[in-house]
């Protein structure tokens, strides 16, 4: 059996001119394989030294890391785990030995029957997720920018805003909300998929539209938003 322990949650905060301090989460998936997903900035290297260390390991323990996409708070400590498999975004390697797996035709990777690493687009078309059968809390998705955190059930625009795909993810969102039974998001605390969720789907997405009309020499336009709320009984 696996256990799944966030060393660090993410988190995302506006700050002033419209700027964010943004950081993603870090966690170990120990059991028959020891995983690591996502390994935190360069500047948090201390941070996830001590974390591992608190759990009785280091670096060099770990025989798979994978990193949910190729952002810097997800790849900042890759180099500090030599003896483990990497995959990142769609790409397996090891040492000089490089492989793309078939994640965009929709082939999981499995590191065991308990484990497999799923393509899950989002903020770019080569996300991935990781999916954890058969822990003490049920079935657990390591989810990187598929989920936000646990408001964006409710409030699209903080996932929606920084999707390349949002259609894409959107069904992503779906098919996670149905298998999970408890989500680590990508800048959020883990949470438990509301029960409600698996009976009764539920997904808000916020459409936005933009229209120009040219009479002559004049043009118009306007402008049209709304938030369209997908339910569907299970």
């Amino acid at each position: 059996m696996y256990e799944v322990s966030v060393l660090k949650e993410g988190y995302c905060q506006p700050t002033a001119g419209g700027k964010k301090k943004t950081c993603g989460s870090i966690t170990l998936i120990k059991g028959r394989h020891n995983i690591l997903v996502d390994t935190g900035s360069p500047w948090e290297k201390d941070l996830l030294l001590q974390a591992l260390q608190g759990c009785r390991l280091n670096p060099l323990d770990m025989d798979y890391v994978v990193c949910t996409s190729g952002h810097p708070d997800k790849v900042g400590n890759l180099n500090l785990f030599t003896k483990a498999k990497h995959i990142v975004s769609g790409v397996l390697c090891f040492q000089d030995n490089f492989f793309q797996h078939a994640f965009k035709q929709g082939i999981p990777y499995e590191i065991d029957e308990d484990v497999e690493v799923v393509s899950t687009p989002s903020q770019s078309g080569s996300d991935v997720s990781v999916i954890v059968k058969n822990t003490p809390l049920g079935t657990v998705a390591v989810t990187g920018g598929l989920f936000e955190c646990y408001e964006d059930l409710e409030d699209p625009s903080l996932w929606q805003d920084n999707s390349e795909d949002p259609e894409s993810q959107e069904q992503g969102r779906i098919d996670m909300l149905q298998l999970a039974n408890h989500i680590v998001p990508g800048h959020g605390k883990m949470f438990q998929v509301p029960e409600n969720y698996k009976k009764h789907l539920r997904v808000v997405m916020y459409t936005e539209e933009h229209y120009e009309q040219t009479i002559g020499n004049k043009t118009t336009s306007s402008h049209q938003s709304e938030y369209v709320v997908f339910e569907k009984d299970d």
